[in-house]
């Protein structure tokens, strides 16, 4: 496989849902699932990060008239996505493009009515995800929406169960997919620095599974 940035999870994507199921139950799923009353009813929307491709399903089942973009730097999570989406045999009126890579892939005029970052943030160290959340704010249209679900910080200190948890998948997922991230991200911090506001929250896992969704503020725009 090529060395391409942030492929890591190349590696991974045979067992990787098995693995998220395994150790959070349907959170994540769940999560992800809230957000989609919050897509337009039609528009075309990115997808990061995706993964395998379970989230897309979702997407064409919604209802919606979507021009969807899966974009995702690891090829095979990629090309599970592809297949998913082949195989894919209810009705829709969603078209669907793939593209492997990362922000960097994305075109300076496209522009999105919806952005989903699937368990994608939490991945980057700050610097990083700095510039990721920037090239993504960019692409977004001034009223379109940011779809996020990840792990969020807890309370200060956070139970000790949650801090086993979040050091072994940094630790695991370090070693095995190259992730360079140490810790959850302070997200708010960044949201807020590019100006975008929370209109809706929901939580899963004890709350450290957090499905929330950013509007761009017309003050700051």
């Amino acid at each position: 496989m090529p060395n391409l940035p942030d492929s890591g999870f190349h590696r991974v994507a045979s067992f990787y849902d098995r693995l998220a199921r395994l150790v959070y139950g349907d959170a994540l799923e769940q999560a992800q699932l809230s957000l989609l009353p919050h897509l337009p009813q039609q528009g075309r929307v990115l997808v990061i990060g995706g993964g395998s491709g379970w989230i897309l399903e979702q997407l064409l089942l919604a209802g919606k008239q979507l021009d969807i973009l899966y974009l995702d730097a690891a090829p095979a999570m990629l090309q599970r996505a592809r297949h998913r989406f082949e195989r894919f045999r209810q009705p829709h009126q969603c078209m669907v493009s793939f593209r492997l890579g990362t922000e960097q892939a994305l075109q300076p005029h496209e522009q999105f009515e919806a952005v989903i970052t699937p368990f994608l943030l939490d991945l980057f160290p700050p610097l990083r995800l700095q510039q990721l959340m920037q090239t993504l704010a960019a692409a977004l249209t001034p009223h379109g929406r940011w779809l996020f679900a990840d792990f969020w910080p807890m309370q200060q200190p956070p139970p000790l169960r949650q801090r086993l948890l979040v050091w072994s998948m940094y630790s695991f997922f370090g070693f095995v997919s190259g992730v360079k991230a140490k810790q959850l991200p302070d997200y708010t911090a960044h949201f807020n620095s590019l100006g975008f506001k929370e209109e809706f929250s929901r939580s899963f896992y004890e709350g450290m599974v957090q499905a929330k969704v950013f509007y761009l503020s017309p003050a700051l725009s």
